[in-house]
């Protein structure tokens, strides 16, 4: 049964698309059967895998409102044979109005994946930047949650929201809801506010912050405008090699079996 993995934090700009586009990537290069669902109403994991707005096209929306299957929506990647996509568009925002008075409002995005997720050997949910209905339904649905924190100051208040909710998701709807790991993303290193935030963040959560840190790059902020993730755009770049890193971290940390399907 494959892994499934919330990328999730409240607060936008921290490279919460970034890391969910690029470490399903970096799966797919590993030769991991890997599923990128977006789950958020702006379409930026969808918009940077090249798909552009199509109202013709099935979304995660269709899913939700039970007019289709997920299986029915998901969409390969070029240029990466192991990667599909559960691609979103606007109409996303609706859902959480819809899901409000939904008997199963909080179990529906678990239940889609229930059928889907021993096809694959991760699944990657991209949340949208805020904690409503969607992002619960995606911590109900995980196995872990992966926190992208950008190293800037008040960086650990930005995430205490976050943390209380999935502690309160763990309780209520999934007990086995754990923190999978925190990424430190757009770290500059010739700063000592960067570093300062990075030893302010291993403080206080431990060993539960990856060792690799994603640099402030240039060219991670120019692949999505060309529709590619990081490793089809520049593999040579920093970014490419810290989240090529940071895709190793997760896969040395799976129990032996999981994430290794023959494709």
């Amino acid at each position: 049964m494959g892994k499934v993995f919330a990328i999730a934090n409240q607060k936008g700009g921290v490279g919460k698309t970034t890391t969910a586009v690029s470490l399903a990537a970096a799966f797919a290069i590993a030769e991991r059967r890997t599923l990128l669902v977006d789950l958020d109403a702006q379409a930026n994991s969808t918009r940077a895998l090249g798909f552009e707005e199509d109202p013709e096209r099935k979304s995660v929306y269709d899913a939700i409102a039970g007019e289709v299957s997920l299986d029915q929506v998901l969409t390969p990647v070029d240029g990466l044979p192991h990667l599909f996509l559960a691609p979103s568009e606007r109409d996303l925002y609706g859902a959480e109005v819809e899901l409000v008075e939904a008997e199963d409002r909080e179990y529906r995005v678990r239940g889609l994946l229930d059928g889907t997720r021993n096809g694959f050997d991760f699944i990657l949910i991209d949340c949208p930047p805020s904690l409503g209905f969607l992002t619960v339904n995606a911590l109900t649905a995980a196995d872990g949650v992966l926190v992208p924190v950008q190293a800037e100051y008040l960086a650990l208040e930005g995430i205490s929201q976050l943390v209380d909710t999935i502690q309160r998701v763990r309780v209520a709807l999934n007990p086995s809801l754990e923190i999978a790991g925190i990424v430190v993303t757009m770290y500059d290193e010739r700063t000592n506010l960067s570093r300062q935030v990075l030893e302010e963040v291993r403080g206080v959560f431990g060993d539960r912050v990856f060792q690799t840190v994603i640099p402030r790059n240039i060219r991670l902020g120019e692949a999505p405008s060309h529709g590619k993730p990081i490793f089809l755009y520049d593999i040579r770049s920093r970014g490419s090699e810290a989240y090529l890193n940071l895709a190793k971290e997760l896969l040395d940390h799976e129990p032996q079996g999981v994430g290794s399907r023959t494709p």
